[in-house]
């Protein structure tokens, strides 16, 4: 990948299309041969596998090699060398979906950014059972295996396709439910993958109208977002009170975002 250094965004995706790229063969490779040791991290339904772990660490040291001082944040290790105060930084979350991966789901992911300053500059997102790579840079556009993509046209609400997922805390998880109870009878229909990243890049497939979801943490979002705003979709994300994702057509984020609300999303 060479070392040239700075922002230049298509250099920063294609080093995040190589980490995606390298990870999600490990990743692959990891489930073929069996998930070993399998662990639980903040409830008795979070799963932490062997898989996860190697995952991340390959990931720290490909970014090592071609980004060398460039913290990573990770979902398994978090920071590595701190938080990073001005510079580039890389998010990683090595599986996005570990339950489906555990469970040998094929709707699991690899998820890769680098931000500065809160704000993502380069993504990717692969899927390494079906061969799909979702990437954007900022300004330059999002595309699937090189196929240019673009959000929906939805306009009306009631007749969108709507995905969310869950916390793995049950109080949270009930808000959750009761936020979902209160969206069903108001749009076209609800889908739980269970990956924020694939889900994100759904919306900016055309797959889905919109996505809406409270409880992510950074390492969910940071490149799924970018992939979705690049290709058309408006996208809102944690501010301050609000830890509430969303991603949608333009024609429906108001209405959407009215939704969520009305239904408790906010009760963070």
């Amino acid at each position: 990948m060479g070392s040239k250094r700075g922002d230049d965004v298509e250099q920063l995706r294609a080093t995040a299309i190589a980490v995606a790229r390298q990870v999600g063969d490990l990743v692959a490779r990891m489930r073929s041969a069996g998930l070993g040791q399998v662990q639980t991290k903040t409830s008795a339904t979070d799963v932490v596998t062997a898989a996860d772990t190697a995952a991340e660490r390959l990931a720290r040291r490909l970014l090592a090699q071609w980004r060398p001082g460039e913290p990573v944040l990770g979902e398994e290790e978090q920071w590595g060398t701190g938080p990073p105060v001005g510079g580039l930084y890389w998010v990683v979350d090595p599986i996005d979906g570990t339950v489906n991966y555990l469970y040998g789901m094929p709707w699991y992911s690899v998820s890769v950014a680098v931000q500065r300053d809160g704000q993502s500059l380069a993504a990717a997102v692969g899927q390494p059972t079906d061969g799909r790579l979702w990437s954007a840079a900022r300004g330059c556009g999002a595309d699937c295996n090189g196929v240019a993509l673009r959000v929906s046209e939805a306009t009306q609400l009631e007749l969108s396709l709507i995905a969310t997922g869950f916390s793995y805390r049950s109080e949270r998880r009930a808000r959750q439910a009761a936020m979902v109870a209160g969206m069903l009878p108001r749009i076209r229909d609800l889908r739980r993958g269970g990956s924020a990243a694939l889900d994100l890049c759904s919306v900016a497939s055309g797959w889905l109208d919109g996505f809406a979801e409270h409880g992510l943490h950074q390492w969910d979002w940071a490149a799924g977002a970018l992939i979705a705003s690049e290709a058309g979709a408006a996208v809102r994300l944690p501010s301050s009170g609000s830890d509430l994702v969303l991603a949608a057509a333009p024609g429906i984020i108001d209405a959407l975002t009215e939704l969520v609300l009305q239904c408790g999303a906010d009760a963070v």
